[in-house]
């Protein structure tokens, strides 16, 4: 597989408003490759804390053909005992392999809630911010994020599970304030990616149900990530270890695409991107013959 970026995909760091617009144009959605930076991720917690072995990851994932790296330094492991950690904390581990990862000319994501890490990513030249918290938890990021004009991913959360609520309902009036916010802020429409944020602050059930109804958001008229790489919501159809739940991902991921998501965020790149090519080309056949 060749591992170089297409030409015509900008360079990573590039704040302009063709990144996002053509990697959405692509037949297929386009593949987020996960990087932790962190100890204590769910599924990868110290494997690429080193800087080197970030950097054979990611090279890796190029290899593979991934579309976005999204590099996290802080685990916000969608469900109990993350242990927060200090913006410094967050920029002393980026420190040392964000640069080398922005030059190797895929775009990357950085994976923050707190605008102070996401602007020194954006110095390195990073492309994309990709808030957990939907720009609901940092109150300088809308700013930051309208002021450098580039992307931003604004995914669902809650601080509380609960499953007598109507999760939809409660997906939807969560992007609404953040729409509100993006949009007093300044941030252009075109530029927000929405993320229903699978298995954060939902139960299991509810998680699904947010992947069934996917297409109930294109009310909001915007692009949608999913992220259901390796979650617990797979273990309770499935019972499994993170480490397992390749196929249930590749399950979760082809339905998520079929109803509407234009961004699939994965730890496992080489094996979603065949499955998306797969699918994609036998959806592109005729059902009969003509």
């Amino acid at each position: 597989m060749n591992a170089s970026p297409s030409p015509s995909v900008p360079q990573a760091g590039s704040a302009g408003p063709d990144v996002l617009r053509t990697l959405l144009e692509r037949p297929i959605p386009a593949v987020m490759g996960v990087l932790n930076v962190t100890p204590d991720s769910f599924s990868d917690g110290g494997e690429f804390i080193a800087p080197a072995l970030a950097l054979q990851r990611a090279r890796a994932m190029i290899d593979a053909g991934v579309d976005i790296i999204d590099i996290g330094a802080e685990s916000t492991r969608p469900y109990t005992g993350a242990r927060p950690v200090t913006a410094a904390d967050e920029i002393a581990r980026l420190k040392p392999v964000l640069a080398e990862l922005v030059a190797l000319g895929v775009p990357v994501s950085i994976d923050s809630m707190k605008a102070e890490v996401v602007a020194f990513a954006l110095d390195q030249g990073v492309a994309i911010a990709n808030d957990v918290w939907g720009l609901q938890r940092d109150a300088a990021m809308a700013q930051l994020v309208a002021a450098r004009s580039v992307p931003v991913i604004v995914m669902h959360n809650r601080d509380n599970v609960d499953s007598a609520i109507d999760i939809i309902a409660d997906m939807k009036t969560f992007f609404l304030r953040s729409l509100d916010i993006a949009a007093k802020a300044g941030i252009a429409r075109e530029k927000i990616v929405l993320d229903p944020g699978i298995g954060f602050g939902k139960t299991a059930e509810q998680s699904m149900i947010a992947l069934a109804r996917l297409r109930e958001f294109d009310v909001f008229g915007l692009p949608i990530l999913v992220g259901a790489s390796r979650k617990r919501f797979i273990a309770s159809v499935s019972p499994s270890e993170p480490k397992e739940r390749l196929a249930g991902s590749i399950a979760a991921h082809l339905i998520a695409a079929q109803r509407g998501a234009r961004i699939i965020r994965t730890h496992d790149v080489a094996e979603t991107l065949q499955a998306m090519r797969v699918a994609h080309a036998i959806e592109s056949k005729p059902e009969s013959k003509p």
